[in-house]
């Protein structure tokens, strides 16, 4: 299956059509499960993506359309990687973001709430996963793609190791 990089993070939620996530194709609304997929397989968990999906899919109270709620993220998070802290703010999730080994970002991408993850990289920069269409898998400094990406007057937490 395509969306995966060579070392099996999930890089583009396009190639997800098959699946089905909150009653939708995952290719449109599966960035949180596919972050903490990402996240999970970084520490060596040895999780299939289809669990994270299918387990991420039933912590949903409701059974609608729509995309991964943070109550069901922290949760999650909270479960199976209770080292992540989670800090929400623009300059909160910034400052925390830079200083950490690998995170879940949840930002808006072209004005649509998105999670994405990220790990840093030997050097210092920044590895980052499935942020949108052309850019599935790319290395950045954190400062760098906050300016380009993370913009000011939109709802930002990140959950960072």
């Amino acid at each position: 299956m395509n969306g995966f990089s060579s070392e099996g993070y999930i890089i583009d939620q396009d190639y997800f059509d098959e699946y089905e996530y909150r009653t939708m194709r995952a290719s449109i609304n599966g960035c949180g499960w596919i972050a903490a997929y990402n996240i999970r397989h970084y520490l060596g968990h040895g999780i299939g993506f289809e669990t994270v999906m299918h387990e991420m899919d039933l912590m949903h109270s409701l059974r609608i359309p729509g995309p991964t709620t943070m109550p069901v993220m922290r949760a999650y998070l909270k479960k199976y990687i209770p080292a992540m802290t989670e800090h929400t703010g623009r300059e909160k999730a910034r400052e925390a973001s830079v200083t950490s080994r690998a995170g879940i970002l949840r930002y808006s991408e072209a004005d649509v709430p998105h999670f994405i993850s990220f790990i840093r990289e030997d050097g210092g920069a920044f590895r980052f996963f499935n942020v949108n269409d052309g850019l599935e898998d790319f290395t950045s400094a954190m400062e760098m793609f906050f300016t380009t990406h993370v913009l000011p007057g939109h709802y930002v937490s990140v959950f960072v190791l």
